[in-house]
């Protein structure tokens, strides 16, 4: 006779192999993680914090970061509002490297801002930054993740955060002096994390980097000739009626939604990928954004 111990253990066995080879949900992908995120998850961009680039080709919609280096923010922000850039250009092109912009001439003054401002490589605190944690595996920092939609690395007590060199980041040129840079801006073109604590980075490319790499490599006649990729106009995005970053909403990177999308793009779970790597590099995040305009649609 069969015990009832022995009768249940078995039919559970029976149950268990007559279930659906796939009856484990698999993961959401990165897009279908966007599409299931919720309004709430989203953000519009602080415009006052915002400043548009006008080049030949487009606008260049620039976020910074008065958060990690808040010297630099309203510094930039004055030399901006009081057109100093007007008349500039972006000088200096380097493949695969940055695109950097400004006074070459260095013989221009600001009239409110400053020349050069005090370095803020990173940004020291009494008590712990929380960030939306990438990885702790990185071959520059002790953790990697994101702080308000900026790729960030801290030390392992998160007492020192600082702005990762990451395609788009937006950062201050310097000479050999630490406290020299306070007007030649340049957008990095690719990850060089070898920069990190090397420069004050404060802001990231949200929109417009295909304007960026359109401009021209090398000028006609010399460097100083400020019509090699001239900047049309440079404008805080709060003092413009309207402008592309007003369009802009981007995912909130504290929130739940953009926390599985780190992990839906560290595991792609689509059928096309054969091999998981179980690892996801923080420049190799975007952070997702979307239009105001077709949501109305």
């Amino acid at each position: 006779m069969i015990k009832l111990t022995q009768f249940v253990l078995a039919t559970s066995i029976i149950a268990l192999f007559s279930l659906p080879l796939f009856a484990k949900e698999r993961a959401m992908s990165p897009a279908a993680v966007i599409e299931n995120s919720t309004n709430d998850e989203w953000r519009s961009l602080d415009l006052e914090n915002t400043v548009i680039l006008s080049l030949k080709t487009g606008d260049v919609v620039i976020a910074l970061n008065p958060q990690l280096a808040p010297n630099h923010v309203a510094n930039f922000k004055k030399l901006v509002r009081e057109g100093f850039y007007n008349g500039l250009n972006i000088y200096r092109f380097v493949e695969g490297f940055v695109a950097q912009g400004g006074d070459i001439s260095e013989k221009k003054q600001p009239k409110t801002g400053s020349k050069t401002v005090n370095a803020e490589f990173t940004k020291e605190t009494k008590n712990p930054i929380a960030i939306q944690l990438v990885d702790v595996n990185d071959g520059y920092a002790d953790k990697t993740g994101f702080l308000n939609g900026f790729a960030v690395a801290q030390n392992v007590t998160g007492t020192e955060t600082w702005q990762t060199h990451c395609t788009g980041n937006f950062a201050m040129a310097r000479s050999n002096s630490i406290n020299s840079g306070g007007t030649e801006f340049y957008v990095i073109l690719g990850n060089h994390r070898y920069l990190d604590l090397n420069i004050t980075s404060f802001g990231r490319v949200v929109t417009g980097m295909e304007h960026i790499q359109r401009l021209a490599r090398k000028p006609e006649t010399t460097i100083e000739d400020v019509n090699f990729n001239p900047i049309v106009n440079f404008a805080v995005a709060s003092d413009l009626a309207d402008s592309p970053a007003h369009d802009i909403e981007v995912m909130k990177t504290q929130s739940a939604s953009f926390k599985q999308y780190i992990e839906s793009r560290r595991n792609r779970p689509e059928p096309w990928f054969q091999h998981q790597a179980n690892y996801i590099d923080v420049c190799s995040l975007s952070v997702p954004m979307r239009s105001k305009k077709s949501l109305k649609g």
